[in-house]
Formats: structure tokens, C-alpha cells, sequence
């Protein structure tokens, strides 16, 4: 079948499905079955591959909403490997060079994502048509305009179809005024900042042109009593030249700042020493250093990933699955990220210090720590809107290289991948999985946003930082507020025109999902009320209700002490810098201080942290609304319903068959959730 010009809708015979304007159709096979992931049986329908994506379109779908809205579509650079298979030759992996010298009757699509598409083709005059769709399907997948044109100017993916009027006023009563910030505007930076009461601390503009870190937002938190003009002078102190700036406020009054590596090359004069000073250290007390070296590189990530991939749509004997798993060393990482996490969480709960993430890059890794912090230490950040703002903060808008890290370039760019945010997003299942109550979304939606990664139609993933997004797109709203299943929002309360954005963000989930499937993402029974700000000195309340039986009831809070005359810890002044590292708390001296003689480091243990006031740490228990997880060896988890969802059920379960022990704590667990729902279920 020719390919449809551009602008034109080609229809289907029997389906109410159209193909949106600029989206040319390749190939069909009308009459091809999919087999269903549970193994029930096969689902008659159309086969369609595009230049940019392959869908299936079940025969007897009435009412089916097209193909953005099909379950069974795959983008192209979704698709991982392509297998043809038939019942006299063997298996072969299909590519845009490859000469495929038989008829397939049957087609593996691989997905990145993790799924598993199996289609089928009857003897019933399929035979050309089966041909011509697999390699269409490889061909295309080849060739496809890749995002990487797009972020350089070459816009070769338009945006689809707009939502039926119809149902873009169910999703306006659905959502009601539950919103979140896309942070693409001043008055959202304004609102965050509020919100988290960080006195001390401003909206600045100064990169408002992209001219002083092109990678960095338009806005920047950055202490009150920093000029603008005074802040131009840290610019060049640091890699990529992305300075350290405020990403959250503990609660407590403990800050959370993230930035860049200080530039090898970096001798300040005694003026730039003066902003760089008041920038890192302000007056807010003693200064940890955490950088990320003890996690994974990102070549660690990319491997781990690709191992577990291979795994996970493969053939492993059951009783080698397990040290197969643990081969693929991506529980670990997992791990690993989240015990650094509690570590500088713990931190900032002690209310004492302000904790500098920082990563050479400022793009990655520091996203991730970044992010997990503020979804253990503020339960607006575990709610649905919150979690989605957090992620346009701390990555879309910091400038985490999506289609690099994602692989969704041309094949000929030389690649970066490194599946950081979903390494994030299977940390954030983890901490789903063990405090479910504490959540004000599920697994669905974790899932959903999962696959949507992989998906050219977004702006969310499509561009590596703020700049390029809009060099794409056309002026926006003085409010960038965003009703995650409503559409873009004026101050007014008037929607936009619907040509006015040429790609929308990830969370218009209601492009791609249904109004039935779009409630599973909220959990019904909501998170808890936001804990109010511990006042200094307060006491904390015993550990949280909601947490696991296996986690310590008790987790250590740093209390650093007030600074003293003649401490030999302290350099520049009355200024106390630390450096957080395997553990430990050591003496730090910034890169233009001189360096005093070393001092040994103070290892954060629960032995050390029994003495008083004065000690470097104190033991009590958790503040409220702070989330403890337990990453012991069993509870650390393999995310099940996103990785094996390409075996049949029968083969999932034999993936995951639990001991007798296993299923007695799972029990306990299911009871002890059960026993806090109904203690919080008002009566």
C-alpha cells in the first residue's frame, strides 16, 4: 500500500480510526492476529506500520479512538529487535539491509520498553501482504526522521491529532483544579518557592536568555542577598557552567542544593570568592559536599539495563533465572541510589546544614538523587500532581538529556544511552511498593509514564533542555500551568488554541489513554495530610505508621553541632564544609581555601550517634511524613509488571515463585497495610 500524502487522512474500511496529518502510511495487513500476553488466545485485526510507528487495530474495536489511543502501538524507536519467523526456515532478525527470502507467519516485535508483541498470519492470502508489512516495519524503523533533527531544528514529527472536544470537557470535570507547574514561567517558580516557605531565597531571571548555562532554566533559586550581577561572576567556576542553586527546602529548614563540579580551571579573585561563598554557604550553617561518586556510571546503568532487557524477554532455565537476575546487577543499582538518598535525607532532617549535590554534569545522576530526596522527605511530591511537577523541576527542566540517555537519536549520532530516569522510576516503584498508603499514585501511572519515555509525540522526552524546547515551540501563556488531564490554562481559566503547542507534554495523558484507564492512576485511597514544618527543637513523633515491619524502627538524624572558636574543622571563616562519602562525614575545604592538615573522617553509625547534644549525630525517630525505605537484599524487588510482561503468565509465574517464608511475610505485609488504611479511612 502507497504511502499517504502529507496533510491527508487516510481511513480504513470497518475501522473509525484515521492516521493524523502528516503521517504516512507505509503498509497494512488486514487480517493478522496478535496473540494476547496472558496466552488466552489470539485477537483478529490490522496490522499497519507508518513511518513512524507500527499499530495493531483489533477488527472488532467499535468506538476505538485511533491510532494515538491504541494499546498495541509501538513508536519506532521503541521497537529493539524484529524476528520473522516460519515453519521451514529459522528465526531471523530483520534490518533495513537484510534480504528476507521467506513468507513469515509469525512476527516478534521486541520492545525497549520491555514488551513483547507476537503477530500471526493465517494462510489465507496474507502471504504478500505479511512480506511486505515485515519489511516495511524494519525499513521504517531505520529510517525514521529520530529526534535528534527535531532538537536541531528539523522538525520531522508533527504533533497528532487533537482531543475531541468532547472529551477534553470530561477531563476538565475529571480533574477539577488539581494541577501542576511545568516550570516554564516565572509565576511557577514564584508558586513552588512559596510553597516550600524557603525563606532566604528568590526567583532570579539572569538566565532568563539562556545566555549565562545554556542547559540550565530561564529561573533559578539563588540566595536573596546574591545580586544578579554579583551571581554572573559563579558562572564560570563550574562545569557546563551550572552553578549551585536550590532544589528543595526540608521541612526542617534543611536545603537541598544542587550543581555542577567547581571547573578544574577555576581561580577566582577575592570578589568571585565573596559570591561563590555566599551562593554555596550563605548563612545557613555548616555545608555538605555529596557528590555521586559511589553511585553507578552511566555506563554501569546502561549495561545493567541492557543484561536485564536480554533476561527478561529471553529464554533462561527457571532454576538460572535468579543468579541471572542478580547478574545483571540492576537491583543493585537501584539500591545503591536509594541508600544515598536516605543519606542525604537524613541530613537535611537534622535541620542544622544544607546538603550541595554534585555531579560533573549536573544532568543526570544528580536528577535522580535529587528527585528521590524530595519524594522521601515532602509528601506533596508523592502526590499525583506533585510527582509530575518534581519531574519537570528536577529533570525536564534541568536539563537532563532525554534522547541522548534514551537512545532516541539517529543511529549515526554517536550515542550516549543510559536509561538514568528509568532507573528512577523503578526507584520510585520500590518506594510505592513499601509504603503504598504514602502515595498519591499507583503503579499504573508509574507504568504509563514508563512506556510514554519511549514516545516521539512528547516534548517531555523529545529535547535536552529547556533552551531547545523552546527554540520548538511557540510562545507560551504567562501561566505554563498544566491540568495534567485538561490541557494548558491561562490565568483566566481559557484554553489555549489547539495549534498553539506543537508538542505536548508527557502528562496529557488523555491523548493516549482512556477516561477509565486515566483513574487508575490516582490511588483511591489518597496519601496522607502534608506533615507541618517541625519547629527548631521540636521532637519528633515516634516512626511511621505506614512503613514496613522489617524496616529499624528508629534511623539516624544528623545533628551537626553550632559552630565553635578554634574548631579545627572550621576554614573560611566560621564556616564549617563537609564532605558526604561511603558514609562518612569529613572535613572539606572548598577548591580556593588552603588546606589545613587532615582531619580523620566520622563514620555515620549507630554506635557514634548514642552520645548527646554535642556529638555529630543523634538517634531518634522519624519526622512525619519522612519515608524510611528498607534495601535489604529481599526487599529490593524485581518490578515484575513492567519486565516480564512479555512472558506468558505461566512463565511470569515461575519467574517470581515465592518460598513459604516469602509468602508468609507478604502476608504480614498485606495486613499491616490493611490494619493502617482502616486506621486512616474515616468513619
Amino acid at each position: 500500500m502507497s504511502g499517504a500524502p502529507g496533510g491527508r487522512r487516510p481511513t480504513f474500511p470497518g475501522l473509525p480510526v484515521s492516521v493524523p496529518a502528516g503521517e504516512r502510511v507505509l503498509e497494512e495487513a488486514a487480517g493478522a492476529r496478535q496473540r494476547c500476553g496472558n496466552g488466552g488466545g489470539f485477537v483478529p485485526g490490522t496490522l499497519l506500520c507508518t513511518d513512524r510507528r507500527l499499530a495493531f487495530l483489533p477488527g472488532q474495536a467499535p468506538g476505538s479512538r485511533g491510532l494515538l489511543h491504541s494499546e498495541d502501538e509501538v513508536a519506532l524507536p521503541c521497537i529493539h529487535k524484529l524476528v520473522a519467523a516460519s515453519s521451514f526456515s529459522k528465526p531471523k532478525v530483520l534490518t533495513a539491509t537484510s534480504t528476507l527470502k521467506f513468507i513469515p507467519e509469525e512476527l516478534s516485535v521486541f520492545c525497549r520498553d520491555f514488551r513483547l508483541l507476537h503477530f500471526y498470519f493465517p494462510e489465507n492470502g496474507l502471504a504478500l501482504q505479511a512480506f511486505r508489512v515485515a519489511n516495511a516495519i524494519a525499513q521504517a524503523r531505520e529510517a525514521a526522521a529520530w529526534l535528534g533533527d527535531a532538537a536541531e531544528g528539523h522538525d520531522a514529527w508533527s504533533c497528532p491529532g487533537e482531543t475531541p472536544p468532547e472529551e477534553e470537557e470530561e477531563e476538565d470535570e475529571e480533574e477539577g483544579s488539581s494541577t501542576m507547574l511545568l516550570f516554564e514561567s516565572l509565576r511557577d517558580w514564584e508558586k513552588e518557592l512559596q510553597r516550600l516557605g524557603a525563606a532566604g531565597w528568590r526567583v532570579s531571571a539572569v538566565n532568563e536568555r539562556f545566555d549565562m548555562a545554556p542547559s540550565l532554566p530561564q529561573y533559578l533559586w539563588v540566595p536573596s542577598g546574591l545580586l544578579d550581577h554579583d551571581l554572573k561572576r559563579t558562572f564560570a567556576h563550574f562545569q557546563e557552567r551550572r552553578v549551585p542553586r536550590l532544589c528543595w527546602r526540608h521541612p526542617g529548614g534543611g536545603d537541598l542544593l544542587r550543581a555542577a563540579s567547581f571547573h578544574p580551571a577555576s581561580e577566582p579573585g577575592s570578589e568571585d570568592v565573596r559570591c561563590l561563598e555566599t551562593l554555596l554557604l550563605g548563612d545557613r550553617g555548616p555545608c555538605v559536599l555529596a557528590d555521586t561518586a559511589e553511585l553507578p556510571t552511566l555506563a554501569d546503568i546502561q549495561l545493567a539495563h541492557l543484561r536485564l532487557q536480554a533476561l527478561c524477554t529471553g529464554a533462561v532455565a527457571e532454576e538460572k533465572w535468579l543468579s541471572a537476575l542478580e547478574g545483571t546487577r540492576w537491583l543493585d543499582h537501584v539500591r545503591t541510589c536509594l541508600r544515598k538518598a536516605v543519606e542525604v535525607v537524613s541530613l537535611l532532617a537534622g535541620k542544622r546544614c544544607s546538603v550541595v549535590l554534585q555531579e560533573p554534569s549536573d544532568r543526570d545522576l544528580n536528577c535522580l538523587l535529587a528527585s528521590l530526596v524530595q519524594l522521601l522527605g515532602d509528601p506533596h511530591a508523592r502526590s499525583l500532581p506533585g510527582f509530575q511537577s518534581l519531574v519537570q523541576r528536577e529533570w525536564v527542566a534541568a536539563g537532563h538529556p532525554f534522547p541522548h540517555r534514551l537512545g532516541l537519536l539517529r543511529r549515526d549520532t554517536p550515542r550516549e544511552e543510559a536509561p538514568v530516569f528509568l532507573l528512577f522510576l523503578d526507584c520510585t516503584w520500590q518506594l510505592l511498593w513499601q509504603f503504598p498508603a504514602d502515595f498519591g499514585f499507583t503503579e499504573a501511572f508509574l507504568l504509563a509514564l514508563h512506556d510514554s519515555s519511549f514516545s516521539p509525540y512528547f516534548s517531555t522526552f523529545r529535547f535536552s533542555c529547556q533552551r531547545q524546547r523552546g527554540h520548538s515551540s511557540m510562545s507560551r501563556l504567562p501561566s505554563q500551568t498544566y491540568r495534567p488531564m485538561g490541557g494548558w490554562q491561562d490565568p483566566g481559566g481559557h484554553r489555549r488554541g489547539p495549534h498553539t503547542c506543537i508538542f505536548p507534554p508527557v502528562w496529557a495523558w488523555g491523548r493516549r489513554y482512556s477516561r477509565q484507564q486515566r483513574e487508575q492512576f490516582q490511588n483511591p485511597m489518597g496519601p496522607p495530610a502534608p506533615a507541618e514544618s517541625l519547629a527548631p527543637g521540636t521532637i519528633p513523633t515516634p516512626s511511621h505508621p505506614s512503613a514496613r515491619p522489617d524496616v529499624p524502627p528508629f534511623f539516624l538524624i544528623p545533628v551537626l553541632p553550632l559552630s565553635q572558636p578554634g574548631d579545627p574543622c572550621l576554614w573560611g571563616g566560621a564556616r564549617l564544609v563537609l564532605t558526604l562519602a561511603k558514609g562518612s562525614l569529613c572535613p572539606h575545604p572548598l577548591p580556593w581555601w588552603s588546606r589545613p592538615p587532615l582531619r580523620s573522617p566520622h563514620r555515620v553509625s549507630p554506635s557514634e550517634s548514642q552520645g548527646t547534644q554535642g556529638g555529630l549525630l543523634d538517634t531518634c525517630h522519624a519526622p512525619p511524613g519522612l519515608l524510611l525505605p528498607c534495601t535489604a537484599g529481599p526487599c529490593i524487588r524485581l518490578w515484575h509488571r513492567c519486565y516480564l510482561r512479555g512472558l506468558p503468565q505461566e512463565q511470569q509465574r515461575g519467574r517470581l515463585a515465592p518460598s513459604l517464608a516469602g509468602l508468609a511475610e507478604e502476608l504480614e505485609l498485606l495486613q499491616d497495610r490493611l490494619h493502617t488504611w482502616n486506621v486512616r479511612r474515616p468513619h
